[in-house]
């Protein structure tokens, strides 16, 4: 058997992530060539499969094709209880046997928060992650609060360093968040007025039609505000109010979202969060559970920058739609005083779900011989002009991991920072609402903070 330089193990393999985005991923990284060709994927479960029967069961799982032939020629099935010490001794030797010398190996634990310690801890005990290069990916959540997010930090910390370490966030390989920077930094026009002497409000925004369908067990101990605003919506606002980084290194750019992070405050008689209308009667649910499934926040990023300007933070299940985007709502000029006409906002929209684009509106006269004006957009679809040529976002994630660079993961104060301000909002106990649509959280936000949203 010819030795593999590049050897993928994944821990969790049947679950649905592995068949909808994992195994998706790296076939596309193959086949442009990105990733070396000398590969190998170990798939780790405690069923008792054969090759076939596991390729099969991961077609079940998702409605897109996946390409079982070339699965079978670099994919192995391990059978292994992952909380069992003595069951990594037959890990290690399936990957001593398989890899090249010199091989990257690449970890990912597609599991529970709950088995990460046994986990990381028999990894450790049985010498698995040997080289530098050798990379441990885990997804979110990081904890449940600071306290849970520095245990599970410190446990990492006592197997593996830092720079192994990988905190995927998948929000972050979305196509329109890894543009923002560049639509902000690239371009003078947007940097020049990018400010609170220009910008009157931003809104941050991640809308959900559906309900928490079958996560009823995560969900309930999380809801919106641990599971979309601690990470995803954090993200959104780092990137947006951050200053320019001194180079685009990884370091760089944390350190200044870290900066975002520690100036970020809230208006807590303006925020609220919300349950909807059923949710109680969800399966899996208690029915004295006070979890929220909407979120509305009033954010201040305390900086030079953006001194003064609120950020409206919101996400919900059950809304009106599905949506993710980001708003910059700008002043009014003092020349738009003289006109005496009914005149729009000038309005930026990053939009990041369902579509990726930019969408710039601005004030223009109507064409016609009275002075009628009206408002109108220019917009770049990126999703229309690349049709099916835009990488999902464990491409890149998989992809930049692999070669080392780490500005679409979260470093450990990016973390520790975001749960702080959670916890904040935890400790005020917002006023929860039950809402049966959208219409009443919208009146209760015009009530609150006097904003259409």
């Amino acid at each position: 058997m010819k030795k593999k330089k590049l050897i993928i193990t994944i821990f969790g393999s049947t679950g649905d992530l592995t068949a909808r985005k994992l195994l998706p991923a790296i076939k596309q990284l193959y086949d442009k060539n990105e990733i070396n060709k000398d590969l190998q994927i170990l798939a780790l479960g405690r069923r008792d499969y054969s090759l076939d029967e596991y390729l099969d069961y991961m077609q079940s799982l998702t409605t897109e094709t996946l390409d079982i032939h070339f699965f079978k020629t670099i994919l192995t099935y391990v059978k292994m209880q992952i909380t069992e010490a003595s069951d990594y001794q037959n890990l290690k030797q399936v990957i001593e046997e398989t890899q090249d010398k010199d091989a990257q190996k690449l970890f990912y634990l597609a599991i529970g928060p709950e088995l990460l310690p046994i986990v990381a801890k028999n990894m450790y005990e049985s010498n698995l992650v040997t080289q530098a290069n050798d990379r441990i990916i885990f997804e979110k959540p990081f904890g449940h609060d600071l306290k849970s997010a520095k245990a599970i930090n410190q446990m990492l910390w006592q197997y593996f360093k830092e720079e192994q370490i990988y905190r995927i966030d998948h929000y972050l390989g979305k196509e329109m968040i890894q543009n923002i920077m560049t639509v902000r930094f690239a371009n003078i026009i947007f940097e020049s007025v990018w400010n609170n002497q220009y910008i009157d409000s931003v809104q941050i925004i991640a809308k959900e039609e559906e309900g928490i369908l079958n996560r009823a067990g995560y969900y309930d101990t999380a809801g919106a505000l641990k599971d979309m605003v601690q990470s995803h919506l954090l993200q959104m606002l780092c990137l947006t109010a951050m200053d320019a980084p001194k180079d685009y290194s990884s370091e760089a750019i944390q350190e200044e979202k870290v900066k975002v992070l520690k100036a970020l405050t809230f208006d807590p008689k303006v925020s609220f969060t919300g349950q909807y209308d059923g949710y109680l009667k969800e399966k899996g649910i208690k029915e004295s559970s006070l979890t929220d499934t909407f979120v509305f926040l009033k954010a201040y990023v305390d900086n030079t920058r953006f001194q003064g300007v609120p950020f409206y933070l919101l996400t919900g299940k059950k809304l009106e739609e599905k949506t993710s985007k980001i708003i910059l709502k700008f002043k009014p000029t003092k020349e738009q005083e003289k006109w005496q006409l009914p005149l729009s906002e000038n309005e930026l929209h990053i939009k990041i779900a369902p579509k990726d684009g930019v969408k710039l509106t601005f004030n223009s006269k109507k064409p016609g011989l009275k002075s009628h004006i009206e408002k109108v957009d220019l917009a770049y679809d990126m999703a229309s002009k690349y049709v099916g040529n835009l990488p999902e976002a464990y491409e890149k994630l998989l992809l930049d991991a692999i070669m080392g660079h780490k500005t679409l993961f979260t470093r450990w104060d990016e973390i520790e920072y975001s749960w702080k301000f959670i916890d904040k909002v935890v400790n005020e106990k917002l006023d929860l609402i039950i809402y049966e649509t959208y219409e009443k959280i919208k009146k209760e936000i015009i009530k609150r903070a006097n904003i259409k949203i």
